[in-house]
């Protein structure tokens, strides 16, 4: 019986490594699931997030200046020689041992508005911060949809190469037929072999550059590099050359949900704010103050416990700080924030043109792709017949192996045309639904 418990515990320590490996190594990724886990995930989204939590911090803070503050302290004193009883005030000449404790606390009632303003701004920073995490979201956002439409390009032209270089190999062999037969010179069968070669080269090319595209998403994902993952591949039938979108509708839906533009009308905010708090500084400050107090000193002939409590003090009063020259520090801040309100307009100014520029971009490459990719399938198609006859050509002797090759570097061209403005058009009708406040969808 102990050795059957022996070997089950055997087996639950083997089995429970193999269950706690990453799951995701063997799953393929879409990009739902990508955008997910790099929202949880992502390390700039994880800074932004603690920015956040440090504005969240600070206006606590701010809230809490409202409220008045109390420390204690406590102090015992021995003094020799002619000296002032610290609890009698009695000049005295003789050795003293004395203790002193004290409760303090002060409030301030009025600072020329500069605590409610510090408050108000303080919100506007933690609401601002918030913008600020939702666009470096839409940043990471982007720039994964992006990686993630390079990977599918990388990939399918992998595909295209390894095509090629089967075709070419094909080629290969019956150049090398007719060469023996004495029907072709040396210099078809060594051009034949040319492009075989080339093509090898195409395909060490294409998966260098699909993996440099799998790196960068996987840091994205903040993935370990050696983890491998598999991008799910896009359904064929879908349909991406249709655009009936008006920019201009596009542009002003944009200056209303992106994070960036409210974050940089919160910015304007934040320094008229701060202009408000320069200016309390003229204006005096009004503060309460309060203490508890009580002491014991050797030279009276009372017991500990009654000093303390004969010599119990409550104090309480106002305290009224009129500022008169601070070496113009005031001014300077004041001028200072008027200054920042401009830079904070001119920048929300910026960000909108940067939006324009984007929404711009995206347009006009979503129309001009558009155009390209129904250009391009017809190119691609009319390539295809082509190579397909000169092949047939050449099978028949009918046709030269410089002519074969033109004719598949042609078809190659036409495919990988046909890719970039595929992509392309994903890409940029992604980016004009996305500007819109739309999800992502592929």
């Amino acid at each position: 019986m102990k050795r059957f418990f022996i070997i089950l515990i055997l087996l639950i320590v083997q089995i429970v490594p193999a269950q706690e490996t990453n799951p995701d190594t063997s799953n393929i990724w879409s990009l739902d699931d990508c955008l997910e886990y790099a929202l949880e995930n992502n390390i700039t989204i994880k800074d932004a997030s603690l920015n956040k939590g440090q504005a969240e911090v600070d206006y606590s803070k701010a809230k809490s200046s409202r409220l008045p503050n109390l420390y204690g302290s406590a102090s015992q004193t021995f003094s020799n020689g002619n000296s002032i009883d610290p609890i009698t005030s009695d000049f005295v000449s003789e050795q003293i041992h004395s203790t002193n404790v004290s409760l303090n606390s002060s409030m301030t009632i009025f600072q020329g508005n500069q605590i409610n303003n510090q408050i108000a701004q303080n919100e506007l920073l933690l609401n601002q911060s918030v913008f600020l995490e939702e666009e470096v979201k839409n940043n990471i956002i982007i720039s994964i949809l992006e990686n993630y439409l390079q990977i599918l390009y990388a990939k399918e032209g992998i595909t295209i190469a390894e095509n090629n270089l089967a075709a070419s190999e094909k080629e290969v062999e019956r150049a090398k037929a007719r060469l023996d037969a004495g029907s072709i010179a040396l210099s078809d069968y060594t051009e034949a072999q040319s492009q075989a070669a080339s093509n090898k080269y195409a395909i060490i090319t294409a998966k260098n550059t699909y993996q440099q595209y799998v790196i960068a998403l996987k840091q994205l994902l903040e993935l370990d590099p050696t983890q491998d993952i598999e991008i799910e591949t896009l359904s064929s039938d879908l349909d991406y050359v249709t655009i009936e979108l008006d920019k201009m509708k596009i542009y002003n839906n944009a200056l209303g949900i992106l994070p960036e533009v409210n974050a940089s009308k919160i910015g304007v905010e934040v320094s008229e704010k701060e202009l408000e708090i320069a200016k309390g500084a003229y204006l005096p400050t009004l503060s309460l103050v309060s203490s508890l107090g009580s002491g014991y000193t050797s030279i009276n002939d009372n017991s500990f416990s009654d000093q303390f409590d004969l010599n119990f003090n409550q104090r309480i009063g106002l305290s009224l700080d009129i500022p008169i020259f601070n070496r113009n520090q005031t001014k300077a801040a004041v001028q200072s924030a008027q200054i920042n309100i401009e830079k904070a307009q001119i920048s929300q100014q910026l960000v909108e043109k940067e939006v324009y520029k984007k929404v711009e971009t995206a347009y006009q490459n979503a129309l001009s792709t558009q155009e390209q990719l129904v250009a391009a399938l017809a190119s691609k198609d009319a390539a295809e017949q082509s190579y397909a006859l000169a092949q047939k050509k050449y099978e028949l002797g009918a046709l030269s192996t410089t002519d074969l090759v033109i004719s598949q570097n042609t078809f190659t061209n036409a495919q990988q045309n046909y890719l970039q403005a595929k992509y392309l058009n994903i890409l940029y009708q992604q980016l004009l639904q996305f500007y819109q406040g739309k999800e992502i969808k592929l």
